[in-house]
C-alpha cells in the first residue's frame, strides 16, 4: 500500500472526523462516537503551536491521523506525546507504521524529544504490537483507565526513551 504523508490542515476536518467515526478508532482511542464535522474544525483551526498534525493518504483518500504533542512544561520539554487512528477497511497495512515513523523521525531528528510516550488500551494487540515494532516498552499499566462501550477498561502507558 502506496501512503503519504502531509501536515493536516483545516481543510481535513470531514476527512479525519470520518476516519474517527470509525469503530475501531474511537473504540481504540478516547474519542466518542459521531464526532461533529465542528469539533475538527476547531481542532484544526486552533491548533497550538506545540503539536504536530498530520494525515495519511492512499489513493489520495484519507486513511490515518496523527497528532504529536511537544510537552510544554520546562521540566518535560524533551517528551513528546500522540494518538492516532486508522480508518478501518485499511488497518493492518501499514498505515499506521508510517504515521508513527514521521512523528519519531520528527521527534529524532528535528525537535530533539529523548522520551516519546503514549496511552493505549491493553486489549489493543495490534497497536501494542505496532508500538513495540517501533522500540516502544509498556512501563505500566493503569486498571479501569477509561469507560468504553459500557464497561471500564485497562491501560498500558508505553514509551520509547533515546540512550
Amino acid at each position: 500500500m502506496n501512503v503519504k504523508i502531509r501536515r493536516a490542515e483545516p481543510s481535513d476536518a470531514k476527512a479525519i472526523k470520518d476516519i474517527y467515526e470509525c469503530p475501531n478508532a474511537y473504540s481504540g482511542t478516547l474519542q466518542l462516537p459521531f464526532p461533529s464535522n465542528a469539533l475538527w474544525e476547531q481542532r484544526l483551526a486552533n491548533t497550538p503551536d506545540n503539536f504536530y498534525l498530520y494525515v495519511a493518504l492512499v489513493d489520495n483518500e484519507t486513511v490515518g491521523h496523527i497528532g504529536f504533542e511537544v510537552s510544554r512544561n520546562v521540566r518535560r520539554r524533551h517528551v513528546g506525546s500522540f494518538g492516532m487512528a486508522v480508518k478501518d477497511g485499511v488497518q493492518g497495512h501499514g498505515v499506521g507504521s508510517v504515521l508513527l515513523s514521521t512523528v519519531i523521525d520528527l521527534a529524532d531528528n528535528w525537535l530533539n524529544l529523548k522520551r516519546i510516550e503514549l496511552t493505549v488500551f491493553s486489549d489493543n494487540d495490534r497497536a501494542v504490537g505496532l508500538y513495540k515494532k517501533h522500540g516502544f516498552e509498556i512501563e505500566g499499566e493503569s486498571k479501569a483507565f477509561a469507560f468504553r462501550n459500557g464497561e471500564y477498561v485497562d491501560a498500558y502507558h508505553m514509551a520509547r526513551v533515546l540512550a
